[in-house]
């Protein structure tokens, strides 16, 4: 009896520090349903704690990593949580008991929406180093897409998701190969998105729209007045805005072979240096590269590095292309009308059968690219309708079969019986009574349908 008011009375004082506590805390268990949390962290739901104990995390908050902390049993200290556009700085801290993980706690480090605000411009200074200037990290960092905007459940592009989300948290290089039009961009968005840099920048560049050579200084930056028509301040490269973050290079393949051994350097020594300046700067940087060309043949042909080749191609992710992933086709279009629709505000159902036919049997060198084109085009010059049907497709797609005038299913019928009359006429050697008993019908029935149809 002592013991248990004991145990009761542990129980309030730890209700009552959590009460009283500035920060907001809330726990869960090994499934994931709330197991505790604080009237700080419930008002930020704007519900009361006797409504949140007992659901699952997910349920209140959607982006939470708690569940993953509990699978992982990896802590994750100061990250960034948006909840109701209120930014939070959240640690996420495993509960282990007996060496087994049998939960998590999550602690939401603020005292005021001021202090906050301060913290998160704060990091944004540490990531982003912009040379003294302070800039929002929404900004630098432009990842659109996650894995979940990857719809498909084909072989190939499952197995190409998965071993993408392995790769997202891993620190070392990503190599995307795929056509154009089949969504690398969206892979290299989604890794960075999931990995230990989101909160760092994202940084595209397309290596085959830049001219040669300004290429360099693009990538690396260079010194006030370091060469004509250089801006006296000086300008900032790419490699060192995404310092602490990712740097996707599209089409590498394009890459002049003079800068593939300035990037080489930059992947090997961990450093830049800017043109006109005195020496090196360290930066950390992870390097996502995509091409749609054959990088080893390229290399054979002696128009890319095998040195850079070998240092990029340490996870290496096939995207697959549209004609390979057919079975996805459909799931893909809704997934696209529903995007433009929502994005043009203009309400579209869907798309009819044999639109939807017509868009399968096409073989889409533009692939998933090429496809969102199509749609939006239909999107925007449909009418009155809320369905997209044949005659909103461009002819490159309607014109890859010959469309069959519909005709009357009774002259169908018709065109049927009066073939088949003639062909057991004919297996009968023009015996009426056989080519009857052949067809299974009497002499006199026979006779009536010869007439009906004509046939002498």
């Amino acid at each position: 009896m002592y013991k248990k008011n004991i145990l009761e009375n542990d129980s309030i004082i730890l209700n009552i520090i959590m009460d009283t506590l500035y920060d907001g805390i809330i726990t869960i268990n090994k499934e994931g349903f709330i197991t505790m949390i604080s009237k700080g962290y419930a008002m930020i739901f704007k519900k009361k704690r006797e409504d949140i104990i007992g659901k699952h995390i997910t349920e209140i908050v959607e982006e939470t990593r708690l569940p993953r902390v509990v699978k992982t049993g990896q802590a994750e200290i100061a990250e960034l949580l948006k909840i109701n556009s209120q930014y939070l700085i959240v640690s996420r801290i495993p509960i282990v008991k007996d060496g087994e993980v049998i939960g998590a706690i999550a602690k939401i480090i603020f005292k005021s929406i001021k202090d906050l605000n301060d913290m998160h411009e704060h990091i944004n200074r540490m990531k982003k180093q912009l040379n003294g200037l302070t800039n929002n990290i929404s900004v630098l960092n432009r990842t659109t897409y996650s894995f979940e905007d990857i719809v498909g459940e084909g072989v190939l592009i499952k197995g190409a998701k998965r071993f993408a989300e392995k790769a997202a948290w891993s620190s070392s290089n990503v190599l995307l190969l795929g056509e154009s039009g089949t969504g690398k961009e969206l892979f290299a968005h989604a890794i960075h998105k999931e990995s230990r840099r989101r909160n760092g920048a994202f940084i595209k560049v397309n290596c085959g729209a830049i001219p040669g050579e300004l290429l360099e200084s693009e990538l690396f930056g260079y010194e006030g007045g370091s060469f004509t028509g250089a801006k006296k301040e000086g300008k900032i490269g790419k490699f060192e805005l995404a310092d602490g973050g990712t740097i996707f290079l599209d089409e590498i393949g394009d890459m002049p072979i003079y800068m593939q051994v300035k990037l080489l350097r930059v992947l090997q020594e961990k450093e830049v240096e800017k043109i006109g300046s005195e020496g090196p700067k360290k930066i950390d940087v992870r390097v996502i590269a995509a091409t749609n060309q054959n990088l080893e043949q390229l290399v054979k042909e002696d128009k890319f590095r095998k040195d850079l080749f070998y240092r990029l191609n340490v996870l290496t992710i096939n995207v697959p292309s549209l004609k390979e992933r057919r079975e996805d086709i459909e799931t893909i279009v809704y997934h696209i009308i529903n995007k433009i629709s929502n994005k043009v505000s203009k309400y579209i159902e869907g798309i009819s059968n044999e639109a939807l036919e017509y868009i399968k049997s096409y073989s889409w060198p533009g692939n998933v690219r090429e496809l969102e084109n199509v749609l939006e085009r239909a999107i925007t010059i449909i009418e009155n309708e809320t369905v997209i049907d044949v005659k909103h497709l461009p002819s490159k797609i309607t014109a890859i079969r010959e469309c069959k005038p519909v005709r009357n299913l009774q002259d169908i019928l018709n065109d049927a019986e009066k073939e088949a009359i003639l062909n057991s006429i004919s297996a009968a050697k023009g015996n009426k009574s056989k080519a009857a008993q052949l067809l299974g019908i009497s002499r006199s029935s026979l006779y009536e349908k010869m007439s009906k149809l004509h046939i002498d």
